[in-house]
């Protein structure tokens, strides 16, 4: 295979105290599920499912099916534990100790 038909992507998933990031050469054309394959990540972390599990590039949400480009950084997100904006209003509402 040449040069110029593979590409060079991240694979990132976090969890609290620990974080998995690799890099994987694909053809290109390949999509962002076949990079997350290619990664081991799924192996990895068995409760991992791209069917449950948002998936973007760079923090913009995308597909299983979006075509990745060279240097692209693919993530897998957690669900959220608490809604953001029902954690903002408990903290609005707490008075600062002074």
């Amino acid at each position: 295979m040449a040069e110029s038909e593979t590409i060079a992507v991240q694979v990132c998933y976090a969890l609290p105290g620990s974080t998995s990031m690799s890099t994987v050469h694909l053809p290109a054309g390949s999509s962002l599920a076949q990079a997350i394959e290619a990664s081991g990540i799924l192996a990895q972390f068995p409760g991992l499912d791209l069917a449950v599990n948002r998936t973007g590039i760079f923090g913009k949400l995308k597909t299983p099916d979006t075509v990745v480009r060279e240097g692209d950084r693919v993530e897998i997100y957690r669900a959220l534990l608490a809604d953001p904006k029902d954690a903002r209003r408990r903290r609005a509402g707490q008075k600062p100790k002074v």
